[in-house]
């Protein structure tokens, strides 16, 4: 197949590209009226500036990251056979980290599908392609899909910001089968409902998993309450481990629905509370009512999804960590948590230390969480190690 070329200019960082970094940002290319007559998506052979061919990119002339590293062959043909050698790789490497089909499958970048996300729950399995090329190619992804892990019913879900800076349209599909209501998921001991077709994201995140299990650990015997507890989070995987009663606060009516569901489903529905509200307003209104907890986790969207928002998102984080402080019995233990891209690890820790003093408390950090494996990081590529999860425990 012929590919059009793009090239970088001379001033371009190519060795990073050459050692592993996926992205090419717009001042880096020659966008002259060739290139910027590429459709969104289009596939085109990566040069240098000395016209060395480094690779096949998928080209987005509107976007900041103008190009994505797809292959390092430039001949390579991106079809069914491509996506199948992708998905092949990324199974091999699930299907050794756990006992059943419940995981993220391709984690974009690091799984070697720029801007493509897909999480498998059992016969099931949600895509999210995010990026233009990966909406193009949907067909050939969901035949390989199929055909790698013999998933019986596939979901499109077309939503998120994502998409919309990359000029597609949102949407929630079933390309492939059909569903009977919420997906039950086994996950470290509990049962979690998770909605594919109309809950937050893919319907659960699994990035979590790992904290979630260290959370439990912390939870023998204790009271917790889970804040941003979406379809059960921490407060289900601390009920299976032992805790005594939980609490859990979201915003969502439907989400605190399938948390009580999988609550029941798992045998702790006597042990398990909800409280729908802002959380602010229910951390607030629990420190009036002098409501004290063994352990307390807050698990919040990302306050920082994006550099502009750094600064009103690490507010955020410090007001969440001193509304929940003083919620935490003498030598208890509290877990914040952040998926902002834009805040990393030293700014986020900080926030949270400034947060726990001004709730009047002092605290040792224990453990420092991040994503599982089955979210791998690129290591050339920080952004795609998004998630941290700090534990504390507080004076007594």
């Amino acid at each position: 197949m012929s590919y059009p070329t793009v090239r970088l200019r001379p001033k371009a960082e190519a060795r990073a590209i050459r050692h592993g970094f996926p992205w090419v940002y717009a001042d880096e290319l020659v966008t002259d009226r060739r290139t910027q007559a590429l459709s969104p998506g289009a596939l085109a052979v990566l040069e240098d500036a000395e016209r060395r061919a480094m690779g096949l990119v998928t080209v987005n002339p509107a976007s900041k990251i103008i190009a994505r590293m797809l292959d390092r062959d430039p001949d390579a043909t991106i079809d069914e056979g491509w996506f199948a050698a992708r998905l092949s790789r990324a199974l091999a490497l699930r299907a050794r980290l756990f006992d059943g089909p419940f995981y993220r499958l391709i984690h974009a970048e690091a799984d070697g599908l720029p801007g493509v996300v897909i999480d498998r729950f059992g016969d099931a399995a949600v895509i999210q392609p995010n990026a233009a090329w990966a909406e193009a190619h949907l067909p050939a992804l969901e035949a390989a899909l199929v055909s790698v892990t013999g998933v019986t019913t596939v979901i499109k879900n077309g939503a998120g910001r994502a998409r919309s800076l990359e000029g597609l349209t949102e949407e929630i599909v079933v390309l492939r089968g059909g569903l009977q209501g919420p997906v039950p998921v086994p996950m470290n001991g509990a049962t979690y409902m998770a909605d594919l077709t109309g809950g937050q994201k893919t319907g659960l995140f699994y990035d979590q998993r790992p904290n979630h299990a260290f959370g439990a650990r912390l939870a023998r015997g204790a009271s917790v309450l889970d804040v941003f507890t979406h379809v059960g989070g921490f407060a289900l995987a601390a009920l299976a481990g032992g805790a005594g009663r939980a609490l859990g606060v979201d915003a969502s009516g439907p989400a605190l629905a399938l948390a009580e569901a999988g609550a029941a489903a798992g045998g702790m529905a006597d042990r398990f509370a909800t409280r729908q509200g802002d959380a602010f307003e229910v951390l607030e209104a629990l420190g009036a009512e002098g409501a004290r907890f063994d352990l307390v986790i807050c698990d919040p969207p990302a306050f920082a999804p994006s550099k502009p928002a750094l600064e009103a998102g690490l507010r955020a984080y410090e007001r969440l960590a001193r509304l929940a402080a003083p919620l935490v019995a003498p030598g208890g233990f509290l877990g914040l948590c952040s998926c902002s891209h834009a805040a990393d690890l030293s700014a986020f820790r900080n926030a949270c230390a400034r947060g726990i003093g001004r709730g009047g408390r002092r605290g040792q950090l224990i453990h420092t969480g991040v994503a599982g494996p089955d979210h791998p990081v690129l290591p050339q590529l920080a952004e795609s190690g998004y998630l941290k999860a700090l534990f504390f425990r507080l004076d007594g």
